[in-house]
């Protein structure tokens, strides 16, 4: 356990990780570069022109020059999984410009998506805080203060002291719950490492929103990858197993190896398509449809790109739906306090 936190406060606090705007920068310029005519070494010399992207330059060239394929570079360079895992492919398709490019489009739009979903949840965080702090200061003066004014009515005492203990339960049940999330992200994150990709597949396949987004992202990563794989001519049971020996994507690695153990079955693997519960049940139909490398490549081309868009779709659709529930919540609760201050007074005048 020492040992454990030893780790995750070197790795989270005290490693340096590459920033997410420079990893893009650094993916768009080689992209461009390698697009022009330049070689891989070529290319990271001319990036090496930019005094913030040198360093990372330098140090990529002299892992690739000590032997290191790329994907393995990138990663000794601090560059996001999930561009390592794209990187990894290229070591069998060969295809670095297609590769980089599917990359770098996919990071640019996870990088305008989290800046997204920061602006929009910055001004409620605020406002949450401050509302803790006013029911704070409700309970520990203002409630008080009103519990003596109105202990001559009998109706009004009780309702200031069922309002000391609402709000003092909602201020007791928020902290709970915030503490609550830091513990399980804490031991989630400890745990993971010693669970097997069946079990974590089961726990993200009973979280009902996170599943819908995580089910659309591995069928998108599925079917990009064997496009790509196909384009480069390669056999079915050739791209399983390069898919299965990579390990950035573990989700899919795991379906990629019982995909391929079908096959060895002499099983095809649309049946095992059907029931693996994070790919879409339309990957298993594409593959019933085409027998035909070309069509099925073609197909799994326009379903990734469909894929990408409703994925899009759907993380607009849910940041927009936050700063409204928000809102909505704690309009009830300002309510709440309203009454709770003005209900007392009322009840007072009534006895009067």
């Amino acid at each position: 356990m020492v040992s454990f936190l030893k780790k995750f406060i070197k790795t989270h606090y005290f490693h340096k990780a590459l920033q997410e705007d420079v990893q893009l920068t650094f993916l768009k310029r080689l992209h461009r570069l390698l697009d022009n005519g330049y070689s891989l070494i070529g290319a990271l010399e001319v990036i090496k022109w930019d005094r913030k992207l040198a360093n990372v330059s330098e140090q990529i060239i002299q892992l690739l020059m000590e032997g290191y394929v790329i994907d393995e570079a990138f990663e000794k360079a601090n560059f996001h999984p999930t561009i390592i895992a794209y990187l990894y492919f290229v070591r069998i398709n060969g295809n670095l410009i297609a590769s980089i490019e599917k990359c770098t489009n996919m990071f640019e739009q996870r990088i305008k998506y989290i800046k997204k979903f920061s602006r929009v949840i910055r001004y409620p965080i605020v406002l949450f805080i401050v509302f803790i702090f006013l029911l704070i200061f409700l309970k520990q003066s203002v409630l008080p203060l009103f519990s003596d004014l109105f202990q001559s009515s009998t109706e009004s005492s009780r309702t200031v002291l069922f309002s000391i203990i609402f709000i003092d339960f909602i201020s007791t049940t928020f902290i709970i719950v915030i503490f609550l999330i830091g513990i399980a992200t804490f031991i989630w994150h400890f745990y993971k490492r010693h669970m097997s990709i069946e079990e974590q597949i089961a726990i993200y396949n009973k979280i009902p929103i996170y599943r819908a987004f995580l089910k659309i992202q591995t069928s998108y990563y599925f079917a990009t990858h064997m496009s790509m794989f196909l384009e480069a001519g390669m056999p079915i049971k050739e791209i399983l197993e390069n898919m299965s020996g990579q390990q950035k994507l573990p989700i899919i690695s795991h379906y990629a190896s019982l995909m391929l153990e079908q096959l060895q079955n002499g099983v095809y693997i649309d049946h095992l398509l059907q029931s693996l519960p994070l790919l879409e049940e339309q990957l298993a139909t594409l593959f019933q449809k085409h027998h035909n490398i070309d069509s099925l490549k073609k197909d799994l081309t326009a379903y990734a790109e469909f894929l990408a868009d409703t994925l899009k779709q759907k993380i607009t659709r849910a940041i927009s739906y936050i700063q409204p529930a928000f809102f909505i919540t704690l309009a009830c609760f300002i309510i709440f306090i309203y009454l709770t201050l003005m209900w007392p007074m009322f009840q007072l005048i009534q006895t009067v």
